[in-house]
């Protein structure tokens, strides 16, 4: 399957964002030695799965995307992996005729708020313009990428963060 997907930090979260629905994420990636795995070990709410992502060509909104569906049981046993985690709570906020993917990141990055957008065609990508609780669109950003972002703190990527004059969201 191939993704068209943009990433945007937010500007600010939505006042009514707990009034849609959420999830909280857990995403363990491997192996965790090297310096942006690309296979993801997921459990969302009560979904378990293995995705591998890898950008096509030179724009990293395109990626080929293969995922496949795991037990809870098997999702436990290969939990046990090293490998770099995360944890974020995801609302699901609907957005023209769409739904934007608000990451609200928990424990050692919390402050961060990523929020993805995907698209069903080129077209659709090309039309998107970006709302106002988004600051910058940060799709090409390597360091925000999940196996890049995995493993590493706030105060890790705040350098990075300070050149678009990001400033630590909380939800109320």
């Amino acid at each position: 399957m191939i993704e068209i997907e943009r990433t945007y930090l937010a500007k600010y979260i939505p006042k009514d964002i707990k009034n849609y629905p959420c999830r909280e994420i857990m995403d363990i990636y491997v192996p965790k030695k090297i310096r942006h795995p690309v296979v993801r070990i997921r459990k969302s709410g009560d979904k378990f799965e293995i995705t591998k992502k890898q950008q096509i060509g030179n724009d990293p909104s395109k990626q080929k995307e293969e995922t496949i569906t795991l037990t809870k049981e098997e999702f436990e046993e290969l939990s046990e992996v090293e490998g770099k985690r995360t944890r974020k709570i995801r609302y699901y906020y609907d957005y023209g005729n769409g739904k934007a993917e608000i990451g609200i990141f928990k424990d050692e990055k919390e402050g961060l708020v990523l929020i993805d957008f995907e698209f069903e065609s080129e077209e659709e990508e090309n039309k998107f313009e970006m709302p106002d609780f988004c600051l910058v669109e940060v799709t090409d950003e390597e360091f925000l990428a999940g196996g890049m972002l995995c493993g590493k703190s706030y105060q890790d990527i705040e350098k990075d963060l300070k050149r678009f004059n990001y400033k630590k969201l909380f939800l109320d």
